[in-house]
């Protein structure tokens, strides 16, 4: 085995007294690493943007650092702003060429791109450079909203939509994948979580400033302005980024990949330099088929569970049902694909055999979709149950984003000084369960204001351990060459659990709430009932203690009883797979598995210099 990549010890040298119950862990880690070493060795050709960064750090000094550090922040800012604004344009933005009914069907596209484009750009960025990818994700994000800006009709604003997704997904992506290129694990989890602090200032400003854009510059110069913030912002780290990468270039710092056998490559005898041949080289490293394939897969797996309960007949819809199975057949032969076939694939079979991974990737799932079985309805739910304004009713929305993001910060601190992640995240998942099962007692109307917001804290707190907490070890189990694209799994299948969870909230609510109303409101009529059932302002108007509005409260209540127990019952799973996970010590390497630093040198490979020299 290389010296590069022997088996980092699981426990730190001050832990010698529970060494021995991690020996037999780092026994099966040293024969794991020397295989998934041989792996990630026949895929160099497809991890030369994971070489250009290892380079990189070579050549960044003081200022320079700072500039990449100061850019991060800048991406980060104009990231949480866009967020926290551009959602409220789009209902004006339809409205105003009478196609606010379409809203629902741009969201859906919005979101299968987020989800499908993530593994797309992790390869590109893997086998280009970040700096390149950043390049494709700002002209996407630029193009986006100057399509939306300039939209003459409904439909070029979907167009618009839909490169704005690339290009946010992208920047969301990029920015996690470059800070764990430049970060240790000791400091990664505190970084990570403080790219989400602008959400603590815009999480409550946001709402204010696209009001105010709304009622002066209108919607057009709401998204049109992003066109040039958003270069503005993201030109720092792109042009740090770049410089790096060619200065370590001119410096010959970086190594050429190996050109490969003819005898090992998929691809016909073609001349070297024609253009078909450079077409099947780039579509092997980025695994072509196989990105195709899950994107398709996904698509077809989301859309039905997105759409499924606003469709004619639902669920027992024919083009429905067909549409969820063919997302299921083709993400089999994208597995069958990607594990037997491919040379350079998505999601290798070492991933799959990665404890680490497959918990953090399944962590993510049950606990987004325990997260959209409580929040789906949650908004109009407090609208009918309370007597709070718009105003309070959104704020009270926003608390579990913003303790999310405080708490996550106290997790990224907590990882610095103990060196342990695994601590962090089960003491999380605990305390989201603790905040998920409160709500079942406080569903109801007769739970007080104070009770009701400690549920979101709460869920909030435990969401911040848990989210920063099972990133970092998902990304300390695998090598450098491997953190863009898990990276990207896990964020993938997390978000196919936010759709689930958002599905079976909406499939409850269908079927269980015009029951509800029919017991509790016998005396009303169908048409009544109805309109109630399809309206919360209709519901919200009647005032507390009106007997129509008990009734609407008392339906909520038994409805939302099914989600928030479902969600209970789900939130359990994360903590046993958390149990599962291996406790990696979070050192001042790139990752755990392996003995290299950021810069892609091994450590065991300096001390070995050091001895051989007279």
């Amino acid at each position: 085995m290389p010296a590069g990549y022997l088996p980092l010890p699981q426990t730190s040298p001050q832990d010698n007294d529970s060494r021995s119950s991690h020996d037999d862990d780092v026994s099966a880690c040293g024969t794991a690493v020397d295989s998934e070493l041989r792996s990630v060795a026949a895929e160099q050709d497809a991890h030369a943007g994971v070489k250009k960064v290892e380079a990189a750090q070579r050549v960044y000094g003081r200022y320079s650092r700072w500039c990449l550090f100061i850019g991060i922040g800048l991406a980060s800012y104009i990231y949480s702003l866009d967020a926290s604004t551009t959602y409220a344009y789009l209902t004006f933005a339809t409205s105003y060429f009478g196609g606010h009914s379409l809203i629902s069907s741009i969201t859906v596209a919005q979101s299968l791109i987020i989800a499908v484009g993530k593994p797309v750009i992790a390869k590109v960025a893997d086998v280009s450079s970040r700096g390149t990818a950043f390049v494709g994700v700002l002209i996407f994000y630029v193009l986006g909203y100057v399509v939306i800006a300039s939209a003459p009709n409904v439909t070029r604003i979907a167009e618009g939509i839909v490169l704005y997704a690339v290009g946010y997904t992208g920047l969301q992506l990029l920015t996690q994948i470059i800070i764990a290129d430049i970060t240790t694990l000791a400091w990664r989890g505190l970084v990570v979580s403080l790219v989400s602090a602008p959400f603590l200032i815009n999480a409550f400003i946001g709402s204010n400033i696209s009001a105010a854009v709304l009622n002066s510059i209108g919607w057009r110069w709401g998204y049109g302005m992003f066109a040039i913030l958003v270069p503005v912002s993201l030109a720092p780290l792109i042009i740090t980024l770049l410089w790096a990468e060619r200065k370590a270039k001119m410096l010959a710092l970086l190594d050429s990949p190996k050109p490969r056998s003819r005898s090992s490559s998929s691809q016909p005898s073609l001349p070297r330099g024609s253009m078909i041949a450079r077409f099947l080289r780039s579509a092997e490293q980025l695994d072509l088929v196989g990105l195709v394939l899950l994107g398709l897969a996904v698509s077809l797996t989301l859309l039905p569970l997105t759409v499924g309960r606003n469709v004619k007949g639902s669920w027992k819809n024919g083009s429905i049902v067909a549409t969820l199975i063919a997302g299921i057949v083709l993400l089999a032969v994208f597995a069958i694909w990607d594990l037997r076939y491919a040379s350079r694939p998505v999601i290798a079979p070492r991933f799959i055999k990665n404890r680490s991974v497959v918990c953090a990737a399944f962590i993510g799932f049950f606990d987004f979709m325990s997260y959209f079985l409580t929040y789906t309805y949650l908004y109009s739910f407090v609208l009918v149950v309370k007597p709070w304004s718009l105003v309070n009713a959104t704020y009270f929305i926003q608390v579990q984003s913003v303790a999310l993001t405080f708490f996550g910060i106290l997790a990224g601190l907590s990882m610095r000084f103990l060196h342990r992640y695994k601590y962090v995240l089960v003491i999380g998942l605990v305390i989201r369960l603790i905040g998920v099962a409160m709500m079942i007692h406080s569903r109801g109307g007769n739970a007080s204001d104070a009770e009701l917001v400690w549920t979101q804290i709460l869920q909030g707190f435990g969401g911040g351990f848990a989210a920063v907490s099972s990133q970092v070890g998902a990304q300390a189990s695998v090598h450098h060459a491997d953190v863009g694209i898990i990276t990207a799994v896990v964020l993938l299948l997390t978000e196919i659990g936010g759709a689930v969870g958002n599905a079976c909230a909406g499939a409850i609510w269908s079927n269980t709430m015009p029951d509800n109303l029919e017991k509790y409101l016998p005396w009303l009529t169908d048409e009544q009932r109805a309109e109630l059932f399809g309206s919360i302002t209709s519901a919200a108007s009647y005032p507390l203690g009106d007997p129509v509005r008990e009734g609407v409260i008392s339906a909520y209540d038994d409805t939302m009883k099914i989600m928030v127990t479902l969600a209970t019952v789900l939130s359990v799973i994360p903590i046993l797979l958390a149990l599962a996970m291996p406790n990696w010590y979070l050192g001042d390497m790139q990752n755990a598995v392996d003995a290299a630093d950021l810069t892609g040198r091994s450590v065991l490979e300096d001390d070995s210099e050091d001895e051989d020299e007279p």
